[in-house]
């Protein structure tokens, strides 16, 4: 029997969240049973179900356990539960995984053992799995997440949320049940932290030092700090931080032209904030951007400033190509290349030097990738056998 008295449970989903989830309920002496793709809901008496991100509340199986009566956690909740050591947790619309790593990284660094967990690295039930567990979990928590979770089952000394922008709209309906979600998360926390501008001298010259993501590095610090870090400690994390891949990432430099893999950039939010990094310093329009893919229901309207600012012309991809055309059209200079391979050779035949080819989609990667990495890596192998004279329709991917 499990702590919490479950004999019986279901887990729904069998990606990497439900299997860690199936695992440490086994452990602890409850019958699982693991619903995947098209099972049915199985009758029967069951004491609990825990939910994978990926499973919303209006899928039929959450729709049949609540009609049932069985609770409905989150993989999340299930793990806080069992986690005895502490959590530090980040949420927000952009940025997440970046400031989850560099805190855990530092927190390393400086001799605490620290996992990076949650929506990002290692599901948090795996952790809880450890022998030893670690002295702190650094949890990134998604609005997914927060959907079957219970805040007083979710209690970090400290936690965030680094941002709140325009996301997610076609699975929760609407900016403020979005936004709630988000929030909710700091219903059980300790303390909350945020931006205080109070640690320039450690952000200095590192991946943080820019007007794009200065907040988030000073979230990441005050995290830090509450986990006893000292000023020394925290500057030396900022210092050493290795950017996530598919960030921002420069991955060539032709002819003087730089080619950007932002592929994790699947919202309107932060391809905007891409197209900021790359054109900083810049006086003139020198963003040459592909964008496109799976729509996510926010308001292509929103970056067109950004756009206008920062962009030569846009080189559009995917499902949404016509949809993003239509919108930006009227205010910068748009193609319809319909794959990344074509759009690839046509920004490399415009771009002159000095000038920047980016990859900031603003929208998932699920049409015509299996995920954000693929297509970021697609981008790298179409640039390089561009580089090489052979075209980028000799990759026949995407």
């Amino acid at each position: 029997m499990t702590t919490d008295g479950w004999r019986r449970a279901l887990v729904f989903g069998a990606g990497k969240s439900g299997t860690a989830a199936a695992a440490l309920l086994r452990r602890d002496g409850a019958e699982v049973r693991v619903l995947d793709g098209d099972d049915e809901y199985p009758g029967g008496a069951w004491d609990v179900a825990v939910a994978s991100p990926g499973v919303p509340l209006a899928h039929p199986w959450q729709v049949a356990a609540r009609a049932a009566g069985v609770p409905v956690i989150s993989e999340l909740e299930l793990g806080a539960r069992r986690f005895a050591g502490k959590m530090l947790a980040v949420t927000g619309s952009k940025g997440k995984s970046s400031v989850v790593k560099l805190v855990a990284d530092g927190l390393n660094a400086a001799g605490v053992s620290a996992v990076a967990c949650g929506n990002y690295g290692t599901p948090l039930c795996e952790v809880a799995m450890a022998d030893p567990q670690p002295e702190w979990a650094v949890v990134e928590v998604s609005s997914f997440q927060m959907e079957t979770t219970h805040p007083e089952f979710f209690r970090p000394v400290a936690a965030a949320i680094l941002n709140l922008q325009e996301d997610h709209l076609d699975r929760h309906g609407s900016l403020e049940a979005y936004h709630a979600l988000k929030r909710k998360m700091l219903a059980g926390a300790a303390r909350a932290v945020g931006a205080a501008g109070e640690w320039d001298e450690c952000l200095a010259e590192s991946y943080f030092d820019n007007d794009v993501l200065r907040a988030n590095g000073e979230v990441a610090a005050a995290l830090m700090d509450a986990a006893g870090l000292s000023r020394e400690m925290i500057a030396r994390a900022f210092a050493a931080f290795e950017p996530l891949p598919h960030r921002m990432q420069k991955i060539a430099e032709t002819k003087g032209v730089s080619y950007i893999d932002d592929s994790k950039a699947t919202s309107l939010a932060a391809l905007a904030a891409g197209v900021r990094m790359a054109q900083a310093g810049r006086d003139a329009p020198s963003v040459r951007l592909i964008a496109g893919g799976l729509p996510k229901g926010d308001n292509p309207n929103s970056v067109i400033t950004d756009l206008l600012s920062a962009v030569k012309k846009v080189y559009l991809i995917g499902r949404c190509a016509e949809q993003f055309s239509e919108a930006w059209r009227g205010a910068v200079p748009c193609e319809v290349c319909g794959t990344l391979g074509r759009a690839v050779g046509s920004a490399r035949r415009d771009a002159r030097s000095g000038e920047s080819v980016l990859l900031s989609p603003g929208a998932a990667s699920f049409d015509q990738f299996e995920s954000y990495g693929a297509r970021g890596d697609a981008f790298a192998s179409f640039v390089r056998a561009e580089a090489a004279g052979g075209g980028a329709e000799t990759n026949k991917q995407g």
